[in-house]
């Protein structure tokens, strides 16, 4: 993958010739745009942070190293930085109306077809959320690897750790994750079969989430 994805020269080449940036650019939206479509279900908001990691690619170019990992890990990794960065904004500002204000209008074409990736990325966005309850670090390896798709050297490469870290904390997230699922399951088949319960089954308690299932077996 890394020899067909890589662009002349690279994203250091890509940061001073427009026309690369525009190859480059062409390249990955779909991937990005997806990337973002797990995390957000705005889509305005998706449209913004795109732009922001392009932007962002401009600035850290000089930052890809070919031999730790493809482009696409490089970017994914920066992608994962932006969105960080944005949740953290929100979450800190009170005022929300210069949120708004700043944003970019959409043309109608732009927003059906960002509402069409939100609406066909909903299962990763329930999947990341199944993830919520781990330590951040597993959790960062784990959703690149399950719900993005990267593989454990990629993984790495995008958060910067070495390989065999990510391979531990994947280890520890799916091992806490099967735990999490076995004791839902657990409590599911109790109700089910405890005539004294069937209430509690009937409103969803102790039903084991389906996204939490299948991250833990892999096939997020």
């Amino acid at each position: 993958m890394d020899g067909a994805e890589r662009l002349r020269g690279g994203p250091a080449a890509v940061a001073r010739d427009p026309q690369l940036f525009e190859e480059f650019y062409r390249r990955h939206v779909d991937a990005v745009m997806r990337f973002v479509a797990r995390r957000v279900d705005d889509p305005h908001t998706a449209a913004d942070l795109t732009a922001e990691i392009f932007l962002a690619v401009l600035d850290s170019a000089h930052t890809y190293r070919p031999r730790l990992g493809s482009e696409t890990a490089w970017l994914y990794g920066i992608a994962r930085n932006v969105v960080s960065s944005e949740r953290r904004r929100v979450a800190r500002e009170a005022e929300r109306d210069r949120r708004f204000s700043g944003r970019r209008l959409l043309e109608a074409d732009d927003i059906v077809r960002l509402e069409d990736k939100l609406d066909a990325e909903s299962p990763g966005r329930r999947a990341l959320a199944a993830l919520t309850r781990l330590p951040e670090g597993e959790r960062a390896v784990m959703e690149l690897v399950a719900v993005d798709q990267l593989t454990v050297t990629e993984a790495a490469a995008a958060l910067g750790i070495r390989q065999v870290t990510a391979r531990v904390r994947l280890h520890r997230a799916r091992k806490a994750l099967r735990e999490e699922a076995d004791v839902a399951a657990a409590e599911t088949n109790s109700v089910e079969t405890n005539p004294a319960s069937a209430r509690a089954s009937s409103t969803g308690a102790g039903s084991p989430d389906a996204s939490l299932l299948h991250v833990a077996r892999g096939e997020a």
